[in-house]
């Protein structure tokens, strides 16, 4: 049998597909059903920032303050029950995921800010999680916040956690860096266990009728999973963080692909929710048959095999085939 084993955050995993976060590992039963596919491990769905602050204040006061001034605006946020779970809820969950699996059980907390409300990540690892995910998702819209300040106020969040718990904590980082490379450097000395490559940017519609912001929500394909192989394959064996993929793994070559470039684990996501749990048994069927066929031995064979690491120039290699593409297209 194809040996699939692999590290990520320091857990040893049977096989490195991971049931991303999602509203799937949200129910009790269903994250019952992801371990019983084969999940070698479960993120939880993320607890907001804004969340934990409305909670603390105990309404959604600061959303309503000018809801007269500015109804059409308000459209862009979530109203507090339209929350999937609130922070006493969510830990609650995650007591009981981790009571009910045998799994590793990953929380994730998504925010921007140094505030107090990082303290909640010492409350999911008092909870019995295994380890954190952070998913650190910001659109930077202030004209007079610089490029440095966006990625200080992400250090100093990572600092913060890494100073509260003692389990592993990834970083889920969005692709909108100047320098993507030099963010993960800094992560990786910061203290982050791993980077998850990448956040998805959601883009929201405007209904000019309604005078309403509309939520649009488009799963992924395997084709956002080419932005993903490049920057694998760019850091890894260049920072001591695991690396994992997330966002456009949809069969089991996408995760050769991304086990190639230097993930360490695969999360999926998309798949699952067109298909079901069950999935996940199809997903690990592919990789070890792929594997098998062309003579693997084990997945560490193949693990960064298609890195940059190799090439003695990554910047030449990049260069190189940029201009290899715009050249070699023919008009019919």
């Amino acid at each position: 049998m194809m040996d699939l084993s692999t590290r990520y955050l320091g857990f040893a995993l049977p096989h490195p597909l991971i049931a991303g976060a999602s509203p799937l590992s949200a129910d009790l039963d269903t994250v019952r059903r992801l371990e019983d596919a084969g999940a070698a491990a479960i993120i939880l769905p993320s607890l907001f920032e804004e969340q934990i602050a409305a909670d603390e204040a105990g309404s959604e006061q600061h959303m309503r303050a000018h809801e007269g001034a500015h109804a059409e605006a308000l459209s862009y946020f979530p109203l507090a029950d339209d929350y999937a779970m609130g922070p006493d809820r969510y830990l609650e969950h995650v007591r009981r995921v981790k009571a009910s699996v045998r799994v590793p059980v990953m929380g994730s907390l998504n925010g921007t800010t140094a505030a107090g409300w990082l303290g909640y990540a010492r409350l999911i690892q008092d909870a019995g999680a295994d380890a954190l995910e952070l998913n650190l998702y910001h659109v930077a819209t202030d004209p007079a916040e610089s490029g440095v300040a966006v990625e200080q106020r992400l250090l100093d969040v990572v600092r913060a956690v890494k100073q509260s718990v003692t389990i592993p904590v990834a970083v889920k980082i969005s692709p909108f860096f100047s320098s993507v490379a030099n963010v993960a450097h800094q992560l990786d000395q910061a203290g982050a266990d791993g980077l998850v490559i990448f956040n998805r940017f959601y883009q929201p519609d405007i209904d000019p009728d309604a005078l309403a912001a509309v939520p649009q929500l488009h799963l992924s394909d395997s084709s956002e999973l080419l932005l993903r192989l490049r920057w694998l394959a760019i850091l890894s064996g260049r920072i001591r963080a695991s690396l994992a993929a997330t966002g456009g793994v949809h069969t089991g070559v996408d995760a050769v692909k991304a086990i190639m470039a230097g993930a360490h684990a695969v999360q999926v996501v998309a798949v699952l929710l067109k298909n079901g749990p069950r999935h996940l048994a199809r997903l690990r069927f592919e990789l070890s048959h792929w594997l098998e066929e062309r003579e693997y031995e084990s997945l560490a064979q193949a693990q960064g095999s298609m890195s940059l690491l190799r090439c003695p120039d990554p910047e030449a290699f990049e260069r190189g085939n940029y201009m290899k593409i715009l050249q070699t297209w023919q008009v019919k």
